[in-house]
């Protein structure tokens, strides 16, 4: 499905999504009318699902990254519907993914100071109804931020 010129253009895109088309022919060896359907294409098709900026999280305030372990009381499916919904509403909660062993689910959370992430889990993750224990992990240094993929 992906040819050679469309897994460049990825890879350049994630290195600077705000390239022009003009930009990105002519790293991938395209004109850019050429490079701009093929932006498009990838678009349409989904494998381009979106473009954000990168925050400094220091610079607005977020000093503490924590990784947070929930495990489950039940795990019937209202309970973790209801956890779910939990998760929308928690603006801190930047990454979430369900997983296999003891823990069920992984938060990546980003909060002011320790004491917005002790709030964060004492107030609202441990009150819900299905939620039986919680482990965090508070980051010391990211060594490494989210690389792109490797396309």
């Amino acid at each position: 499905m992906l040819d050679p010129i469309d897994r460049t253009i990825l890879a350049q895109l994630q290195r600077n999504a705000m390239m022009t088309a003009q930009e990105l022919g002519d790293r991938v060896g395209l004109s850019a009318s050429q490079a701009a359907r093929r932006r498009q294409r990838l678009e349409e098709h989904g494998i381009i699902e979106g473009y954000r900026a990168r925050i400094a999280p220091g610079r607005v305030g977020l000093g503490v990254q924590a990784f947070v372990q929930v495990q489950m009381g039940n795990h019937d499916p209202a309970g973790a519907q209801s956890f779910r919904r939990l998760l929308e509403t928690l603006p801190e909660v930047v990454n979430a993914w369900t997983l296999t062993g003891e823990a069920d689910y992984l938060l990546r959370i980003w909060c002011a100071d320790l004491a917005a992430l002790n709030t964060l889990i004492h107030a609202r993750i441990l009150p819900h109804a299905a939620v039986a224990r919680v482990q965090s992990q508070i980051v010391m240094e990211q060594l490494k931020q989210a690389g792109a993929l490797p396309v």
